[in-house]
Parts: structure tokens; C-alpha cells; sequence
């Protein structure tokens, strides 16, 4: 029986080395960004691009989620809408071959396809090396998507026997631009008494969708996951501030969340069980805000070969441990050590016997 159900946006991420003159000649120039189709296309034929050599995975965050808490011995099922081609085997095979429980609807659309781009980069020395191992290096990484059939997933495609035993749901929270579909998901989770948990996806969702974020966490049991920047922007937006959250050092974002946002998240907390707001500090660790009180759980700081799929990682183990009957700091501290293993390889791409003494762990 499914303990932890995911539903999000269905991608194929591609990992892969290209140069400066690639990035420009398909317009990659934004460190995240939406392309059409035909520019998709046109990147999957480059000629000048060993695709046969490049890391392929399941992606989006609530598949990410997913396939780490399957790998933590949770049975964890997600749901989500494909086209009927070769990436749509490598989504499904690559999530089932991790013991997810795939559950997907079918688009005339091709499925969604995510690039992860490192441009020039040179993290061990040797270009062909990077390729052939994903060695990429985070701070040069670019990131375009085109989502394709993903978008195709509606509310009528969630059944409310698809929760049956169902511990807690994640929302992708891409998806948010579909209030049908989120709405639906939150009413059929909150009739049942299960929390819902919702990543902020990026700053610039959290900026547009601040305000409906912080409706639903008033009507519905949440889990809100947000990562530092995201945290300063909840903040910024809620108390329409015009300060600006993105030129701190990871250091100075953790001090200014602590004195400013942490308050305004205790409030939001205050004598309820949920939302229960969890902010991502990277490599310093994680913040916890549940019932008015603060919880710092810290780490150590590692070189990250790639910093991709660590947020849902964080929470796959945050929300495995919470089934399990954890407290919240023991949620959060496993989050951390999960993450940590996740920055040595491309994506979620790690071997499932790396997590084996975590899973281990949660059986105690």
C-alpha cells in the first residue's frame, strides 16, 4: 500500500556537455528557462552532441521525491502524464527500476524533457571525462525545459482511491499555475486528514504564488519546503518588501532568515499542528518552523560535484522520516545526511545501495 504518493510534472533530465557557442546558438542563457519543442528537438539532433554518452534519469521534483523515498524503503508511488516515446520508457523504467510504483496517464504530446547544461565545464580537468561520468559543476550549470506532455495532467486524472492508506502527498510545485489540479489534490488529501507537501518550486513561483501558498497552509495541512532564497522571497512578498534577497552569501541568508523570516514564520505556525515550513539552507543545514517554535538542524559543508535533485532528496528523507514517527530535527537532520550522498552524482542517479544504511536507519 502507497505510503507516500507524489504528483508533479513527468521530465526526462538530460545531463549533458555543451560550449558557449551551443548555449547561444539555442538561446540557453538564463540559468533556468523554458524552451519550445522544436528547440528540444533541434538540441536531441545536434550533431555535435554525444547523446549516447549523456546522463538520462526521471525527473521533476515530485518524481525526484519519489524515487529517493522508494530507495529509503518507503513505498512511494507517483503520478504524472507522458507521451508514448523513448523518453517515456526511460522516465518509467528509471522510476520503477528504483521501486517506485509509476502510475501515468498518456499525452499526444512528447514527454517533457529537462537539459541540464554544463557549459565548459572543467570539474575534473577532462571534458569527455564530465560526459562520460556527469561530473558537472554546479555554479556553471544551466538549466532548460520543455515539459511537453507533463502539462496534460489534470484534477480528473486523480482519483480519490488513489489515497487510500496514503500517509502524505507531494505536490510538485511547478504545478501550481493549475489551481484546479492542486486544488483537487489538497480537498481529496484534507477530507482524509492527510498533509499535503508542497516545494516552492523557485523564487520566481514563490513571488507570484506567495500569497495562495499562504491561503492554502491556512486550509489545508501543509508541508512547506522552500530553499533560502526562496525563504527571503516568501518573506519579501508577504510583507511587500522591496528588498532584494539574491546578493547574500549563504552565511548572510541564514543569519537574515533567522532574524527576520523565522518571526513572521512562527506566527504563521503558531498553536497548529501544520503548516509545518521547512527551509533548506544547503550546506548549512536546515531551519524547521512548526507550532511557533524554531528547530536549526546544522551540517557540514561538502564540494558538490552537482547541487541538482539535493532539495528533493532533503525532502524525500524529511517526509520518509516524519512517516516513520521521527521528530522533526531527526526529520531534518536526515535530510541533511540524504542530500549530502545526492551532491556526488548527476541528479538522483545514485545507486540504491548507497542509501541502504539510511533506510536502515528508519527502520529503528
Amino acid at each position: 500500500m502507497t505510503e507516500l504518493l507524489c504528483i508533479g510534472n513527468s521530465v526526462v533530465d538530460v545531463f549533458v556537455e555543451i560550449d558557449n557557442s551551443l548555449a547561444l546558438k539555442y538561446g540557453i542563457l538564463e540559468f533556468s528557462q523554458h524552451i519550445d519543442r522544436e528547440t528540444a528537438e533541434l538540441i536531441l539532433n545536434e550533431p555535435s552532441v554525444d547523446f549516447s554518452a549523456a546522463v538520462k534519469s526521471s525527473g521533476g521534483g515530485a518524481a525526484n521525491v519519489a524515487k529517493i523515498a522508494a530507495m529509503l524503503g518507503m513505498n512511494a508511488a507517483f503520478i504524472g502524464c507522458t507521451g508514448h516515446d523513448t523518453l517515456a520508457e526511460i522516465f518509467e523504467n528509471d522510476l520503477t527500476g528504483s521501486g517506485v510504483r509509476v502510475i501515468l496517464t498518456k499525452s499526444d504530446n512528447k514527454t517533457g524533457i529537462c537539459f541540464a547544461c554544463n557549459i565548459n565545464g572543467t570539474s575534473d580537468g577532462s571534458e569527455a571525462s564530465n560526459r562520460r561520468f556527469g561530473k558537472f559543476s554546479s555554479a556553471e550549470t544551466r538549466f532548460a525545459a520543455s515539459p511537453g506532455a507533463a502539462l496534460d495532467l489534470t484534477q480528473d486524472d486523480i482519483r480519490e482511491d488513489m489515497l487510500n492508506g496514503v500517509e502524505a502527498v507531494v505536490l510538485d510545485g511547478y504545478i501550481l499555475d493549475r489551481r484546479p489540479l492542486v486544488q483537487h489534490v489538497l480537498r481529496l488529501a484534507s477530507r482524509r486528514g492527510i498533509p499535503v507537501a508542497l516545494d516552492a518550486a523557485s523564487i520566481f513561483q514563490v513571488r507570484s504564488k506567495a500569497e495562495e501558498i499562504l491561503t492554502y497552509s491556512r486550509n489545508y495541512p501543509l508541508f512547506i519546503f522552500m530553499n533560502a532564497g526562496e525563504a527571503l522571497a516568501f518573506h519579501n512578498t508577504i510583507r511587500k518588501s522591496k528588498e532584494q534577497e539574491i546578493n547574500f552569501s549563504e552565511k548572510e541568508k541564514e543569519a537574515v532568515i533567522l532574524r527576520d523570516v523565522c518571526p513572521m514564520l512562527k506566527i504563521i505556525t503558531d498553536g497548529e499542528i501544520f503548516p509545518i515550513i521547512v527551509v533548506k539552507l544547503g550546506g548549512r543545514g536546515a531551519i524547521v518552523v512548526a507550532g511557533g517554535n524554531v528547530y536549526h538542524e546544522e551540517t557540514f559543508t561538502i564540494i558538490p560535484r552537482s547541487t541538482v535533485g539535493a532539495g528533493d532528496t532533503f525532502c524525500a528523507a524529511f517526509l520518509a522520516a516524519w512517516i516513520r514517527g521521527k521528530s522533526l530535527s531527526e526529520c531534518a537532520a536526515l535530510g541533511n545526511k540524504v542530500a549530502r550522498e545526492i551532491l556526488e552524482v548527476p541528479g538522483t542517479n545514485i545507486k540504491s545501495g548507497k542509501l541502504k544504511t539510511f533506510a536502515k536507519m528508519l527502520q529503528k
